[in-house]
């Protein structure tokens, strides 16, 4: 057998042995991803939401929430409702170790916002120390790395620093997660930061998070800080 037969082989033997598997049902994946037809067609695909929350909406604009009291964000956008199948893949890259469907949710993501003004800048919303050693990996930061390569933006992962060990933000009510996010984040000190940026985080609920890690930054002078998460629970 020649080289390029060879060659051919080993390139199809590849393609068989690590082709892509749904990471849901475990059948082929299409497109290149491991997911599987079935599971992309019942992606919650976010297309209609408020422009400032990314709450869902009948039609796009902005909430009447947002109308009220205006975030300190100035746009953002939730690639997905929060449903089936993020509610499997998320869990399972957050609490599971489950890189593999962290991957595949960048890889989503980017598919919501390449076609958004471009910032200056990526800033991952970051976990607490004790969290970090904790699960071993920061998720927001492991969703922004391959979103700033493919879009060639800086990424600014050491900026925004999480001061405090707030309790987990799913265990408390509205008005406990904005008074459990006071004083939980600061920027440091010397650190460049441009005119415009984009927090990246993978789920979003209420917002408190974002909109604490925003007012930080702007009080740090940043002038237009957006938001980009994975999936927005509705």
């Amino acid at each position: 057998m020649d080289a390029l037969k060879v060659d051919e082989w080993l390139r199809k033997a590849t393609r068989v042995v690590f082709a892509p598997r749904c990471l849901l049902c475990g059948e082929g994946g299409v497109d290149g991803r491991d997911l599987c037809r079935a599971c992309t067609e019942a992606l919650p695909w976010n297309r209609s939401a408020c422009l400032r929350c990314a709450l869902p909406l009948h039609a796009p604009g902005t909430c009447g929430a947002c109308l009220q009291r205006p975030p300190p964000l100035a746009e953002t956008h939730a690639v997905f409702v929060y449903g089936f199948p993020l509610d499997r893949l998320v869990p399972r890259f957050k609490f599971h170790n489950d890189l593999a469907a962290g991957r595949l949710l960048s890889e989503l993501m980017l598919e919501g916002v390449s076609g958004l003004p471009k910032p200056s800048a990526l800033v991952p919303v970051p976990l607490h120390d004790a969290r970090l050693r904790q699960r071993g990996y920061d998720q927001a930061l492991e969703l922004a790395k391959p979103l700033a390569r493919a879009l060639q933006v800086p990424l600014l992962s050491e900026v925004l620093i999480r001061t405090r060990a707030t309790a987990p933000q799913s265990e408390l009510d509205a008005a406990a997660r904005q008074r459990n996010l006071r004083r939980a984040f600061e920027v440091r000190a010397d650190a460049a930061l441009p005119d415009h940026v984009a927090l990246v985080d993978d789920v979003m609920t209420t917002g408190a998070t974002l909109e604490a890690a925003a007012k930080r930054l702007r009080r740090a002078g940043v002038a237009r800080v957006d938001a980009w998460v994975c999936a927005r629970v509705p």
